[in-house]
């Protein structure tokens, strides 16, 4: 019971440690174009970005799935920078084409699990049942970006009701803000990120 209550804290931990904010940054520029009376939808996408990273993580963790991780390093930034991108696009017209954003979510899933999967794979080393383990940690997952999605709501409740921003704005000035941020991680990781693919 104690490990699994640890692998709950840890996919906590993954998700809202700020030294790795990157996790942060994708649910930041995911959540930002929903108002708190679309939460059926932002849970969707959420739910869908957890079932791809547990996917990846538990195919890695059995040794189903490898790849070099110079390549996931460089794909993370890239998934935050197409979703921003999204954003900026179609704005807050969150049902145009929410298919299409559920894949898409659902795909970046799995880039993202790939990256915390070699740290999990040394933690499930000498344990014999890896489902459960696995489990917690998604729940931790779900959990923690639940917490931020709420956040950002009322984040941006408050923001709306004192400064009369519009939801519009709000997207894209956040939005514009990652874009900003991830185009040095995809810079500085694009060097390795060619070895990588040329090796």
């Amino acid at each position: 019971m104690n490990d699994l209550v640890l692998f709950f804290k840890l996919g906590l931990g993954h998700v809202l440690d700020l030294q790795a904010y990157d996790h942060i940054l994708f649910l930041l520029v995911l959540v930002v174009p929903y108002a708190t009376k679309q939460w059926k939808e932002l849970l969707g996408l959420i739910s869908a970005f957890t079932i791809g990273h547990t996917l990846t993580l538990a195919l890695a963790t059995y040794g189903i799935l490898n790849l070099k991780s110079n390549l996931i390093e460089f794909l993370i930034p890239l998934t935050i920078f197409v979703t921003a991108l999204v954003n900026l696009f179609s704005g807050v017209k969150t049902k145009t084409g929410f298919q299409f954003k559920l894949f898409l979510t659902f795909a970046f899933g799995w880039i993202h699990g790939l990256g915390f999967s070699y740290y999990l794979q040394m933690l499930l080393s000498d344990t014999s049942s890896k489902m459960f383990p696995l489990i917690e940690f998604a729940i931790g997952i779900e959990a923690a970006q639940l917490i931020i999605a709420f956040i950002m709501l009322v984040v941006f409740v408050l923001v709306n009701k004192l400064l009369h921003v519009s939801k519009r704005d709000w997207t894209m000035v956040l939005s514009a803000i990652v874009i900003g941020v991830v185009i040095p991680m995809m810079q500085e990781r694009w060097e390795p990120f060619l070895k990588s693919l040329l090796r």
